[in-house]
């Protein structure tokens, strides 16, 4: 996962026709969030897995050389260990291991993806790795393909990774694997002047589901002013969750294939005047926190011990905290409640968190997960 900078999304006009009468089978909803393998005191034995469906393990990658997975003993233990636990938890939940992530080199799957040759060697080593270690699945998480080439490669490589998987669980007799990916909150999006748009045929026809990274609208990257950073609508800007989320329905992608992303932490600014507090108040730079971003258990203790004021903002469906010439924006549990009742109302899989350990004593976790009526 990964700061979204500012960008301006070009209007997408694909329109989808369902004929009257038709009714689709409702696959079972998607309670999930991705565990940050590096936080050592969080460990799987942690999790409650009575409020998720899906875990998945953050990050592996590939070799940037031969893009064969290499894993130390370590990392072997840690997955052995992740995988284990979770299955024998009561309830058990499913685990995918994700690979990329937002702090990974972009050109390592670009490299990756340009033939069908280095695709395959990847697919064929994901798939080993996800059998030796019992993952239920697999994520690729990449950050982002850079221009329509890239994004053509992509859906290769997913049309190419459905077809080993059918392969290889129907040699073994085994469950076949899950696949899905992180990607970016609106399916198509305009960066330094060069358009690009998800391969969707492929991942209609490829994928599990899709987790649309609704998250990092604003951040550190622009101190001008104080944002919402995962609003579900903006009245200034197509740079939101509603907005993003119904782009990926409308191109094509169906609804029961798409997890909306929800973040558990805040990002932060200095207030240029403390009276000036709400959002879009300007700003002379970031707040509290590191590169301006607080967890949400560390928003909490923030607030309470400096007295802050906590304000629900219903028009953008986000909750902001001030106090001083320290600024806040972030998710609680009533704003994400109202961003779920919108995502059932639009029909789709469920959500995910990003990331498991950042809550606070599974506040969020529970409302979610509770709020996520199923039927």
């Amino acid at each position: 996962m990964a700061s979204h900078k500012l960008v301006h999304l070009l209007p997408i006009i694909v329109l989808i026709t369902i004929p009257t009468g038709y009714v689709m089978a409702s696959p079972p909803a998607i309670k999930a969030a991705y565990w940050p393998s590096w936080i050592e005191t969080f460990p799987p034995s942690a999790i409650d897995t009575t409020l998720f469906t899906h875990i998945f393990y953050a990050f592996l990658l590939p070799s940037n050389v031969t893009f064969k997975f290499e894993v130390s003993d370590s990392t072997a233990s840690q997955l052995k260990n992740f995988t284990g636990t979770l299955h024998q938890k009561n309830p058990p939940v499913k685990t995918l291991v994700s690979f990329g992530g937002g702090g990974s080199d972009p050109k390592l799957f670009a490299r990756m993806v340009s033939n069908k040759g280095s695709r395959n060697i990847f697919i064929d080593s994901a798939i080993e790795l996800a059998r030796t270690y019992g993952f239920d699945g697999l994520d690729l998480d990449w950050e982002f393909p850079k221009n329509p080439e890239e994004m053509a490669s992509l859906g290769q490589l997913f049309k190419e990774w459905r077809v080993a998987i059918k392969k290889e669980a129907k040699s073994t007799h085994r469950a076949p694997l899950l696949l899905t990916a992180a990607v970016y909150f609106s399916v198509d999006f305009q960066w330094n002047g060069i358009y690009r748009k998800y391969p969707v045929e492929s991942i209609a026809e490829s994928l599990d589901w899709v987790n649309a990274m609704c998250f990092d609208y604003r951040g550190s990257w622009d101190t001008s002013a104080t944002g919402a950073h995962a609003a579900l609508y903006d009245p200034n800007s197509n740079i939101s969750t509603s907005y993003g989320l119904r782009s990926w329905v409308r191109a094509g992608v169906p609804r029961n294939m798409v997890v909306m992303g929800l973040p558990l932490y805040g990002r932060t600014w200095q207030l240029k005047d403390p009276k000036v507090n709400g959002i879009g108040a300007p700003a002379t730079g970031v707040g509290p926190g590191d590169d301006g971003v607080l967890i949400f258990s560390e928003v909490e203790k923030f607030n309470k011990e400096n007295g802050a004021t906590v304000v629900y903002d219903a028009k953008t469906v986000s909750t902001y905290s001030y106090t001083g010439t320290s600024w806040i924006g972030y998710d609680d549990s009533q704003s994400t409640t109202v961003k779920l009742k919108f995502a059932q109302a639009l029909g789709l899989r469920g959500y995910f968190f990003w990331a498991l350990s950042y809550d606070s004593d599974w506040e969020i976790s529970k409302q979610a997960s509770r709020a996520w009526v199923i039927g």
